[in-house]
This record gives structure tokens, C-alpha cells and sequence, in this order.
């Protein structure tokens, strides 16, 4: 082994290396899937405010929901809101 030791080249300090890659990929993975979870459960709670309090009401049939503004509709004024209020009242 010692004939390969002198072929290194000067600069290499034999470090090993202790990232543990598992662990971050996973723990990377995990907070996608939390923040795209809470971009959806926002989403879901704008719409089901905007139903119950009929913001989206069609003008032309009183009786129906206008699908376009349900798509657009801004209920709350902030994004956690929904979340909160999803996440304290799981029932209603």
C-alpha cells in the first residue's frame, strides 16, 4: 500500500465524506410535500369560504355558482388564514 500512498496526488487529504444524503433527500421531499399540501388545503378553504358566504354567485342564475370566479376568488387576505381556520375547524 505504500507504493499507492506516494501516488496521490499532494493536494488529496483523505477526508471521508459524512453527509448523510438519505436523510437530507428525505427530509427535502417531506417539505416539498408539506408546502405543496398547505398550498392546496389554502386553496380548498378559499373555495369552501367562497361557497358558504355565495361570492360567487351567478349574476344571470341566482341558483348557480359562476365556476370562473370560483377559480380566482381572494376571500381572505391572506393565504394563512385559510390554512388556520382549516386546520382549528376540521368539522365544519
Amino acid at each position: 500500500m505504500a507504493m499507492y500512498r506516494e501516488s496521490l496526488p499532494e493536494e488529496y487529504f483523505d477526508e471521508p465524506d459524512t453527509t448523510n444524503h438519505l436523510a437530507w433527500s428525505l427530509l427535502t421531499i417531506v417539505a416539498a410535500l408539506v408546502v405543496w399540501l398547505l398550498i392546496s388545503l389554502s386553496n380548498a378553504e378559499n373555495q369552501r369560504h367562497a361557497l358558504l358566504t355565495k361570492a360567487c354567485q351567478d349574476r344571470v342564475f341566482p341558483a348557480e355558482t359562476d365556476l370562473k370566479c370560483l377559480t380566482m376568488v381572494r376571500t381572505r387576505d391572506h393565504w394563512w388564514q385559510h390554512v388556520y381556520y382549516a386546520l382549528t375547524h376540521p368539522r365544519d
